[in-house]
């Protein structure tokens, strides 16, 4: 692992009020930009952060800052840690606790049915399982497929609601785009722009009207009207 400087502002903080070196030599050392030094110098920057002493911590050696001081083009050096911090491991297969592992053919089930579009890889990532046992419990060739029940990961405890979320968006990016035939319900633009249809057959087996006949009756009522009046 690489050697680091601790709280950078804080030292850059401390070098400034305790040491004669320039914004340069400091911004070196810190990692920081010369303006940004010269900002704390001018109290501008890192107000209210306490300064770190580097030489108590181990990381600046007193003959360093002397030579510094001496030589402006100098440039620190941060010391070699008297105690060496391993390296973080890589992240490897999810651990599942012995009590909760035999559960997960069954999670691995449930997520094969509810969410067909995961991949192997993330099954795996969910679970902690392998790709040849996703597959025979894809295919029904598990030694206890007769024995299995779809169960939620979550619930069992096997992953978060937010990692399952999450893996279900990521293959939900790999989807092909819905297909016009698949939808169910047409848009209101294009009912409304359909014809009418008839609604019963009753509509259909009315007969039509006779235009002579109804004239012929509407005659013979005003006729008929005079001669009632006579009387």
């Amino acid at each position: 692992m690489a050697n680091q400087l601790l709280m950078p502002k804080a030292t850059a903080v401390w070098l400034v009020d305790n040491t004669a070196m320039t914004f340069d030599q400091i911004a070196f050392f810190c990692h920081l930009h010369p303006l940004e030094v010269k900002a704390i110098a001018d109290g501008e920057a890192a107000q209210g952060i306490k300064g770190m002493d580097p030489i108590m911590t181990g990381q600046l050696t007193r003959d360093e800052i002397a030579k510094a001081e001496a030589d402006p083009n100098h440039r620190p050096k941060l010391s070699e840690p008297k105690v060496r911090i391993p390296e973080s491991k890589r992240r490897g297969p999810r651990y599942t606790p012995l009590s909760k592992r035999q559960d997960r053919p069954n999670a691995i089930l449930w997520l094969v049915r509810n969410h067909p579009e995961l991949k192997d890889a993330q099954i795996s990532r969910l679970v902690g399982t392998t790709k040849s046992t996703i597959e025979q419990i894809r295919n029904r060739t598990h030694w206890n497929s007769t024995n299995l029940q779809p169960m939620d990961p979550v619930t069992l405890g096997l992953c978060s609601q937010i990692d399952l979320d999450l893996e279900v968006q990521r293959a939900a990016r790999h989807l092909p785009p819905q297909q016009a035939g698949d939808e169910t319900l047409l848009p209101a633009s294009v009912t409304e722009s359909m014809p009418v249809e008839d609604g019963g057959s009753a509509h259909k087996e009315e007969p039509e009207l006779d235009a002579a006949a109804v004239f012929a009756k509407l005659s013979s009522l005003k006729s008929s009207t005079p001669s009632e009046d006579e009387e």
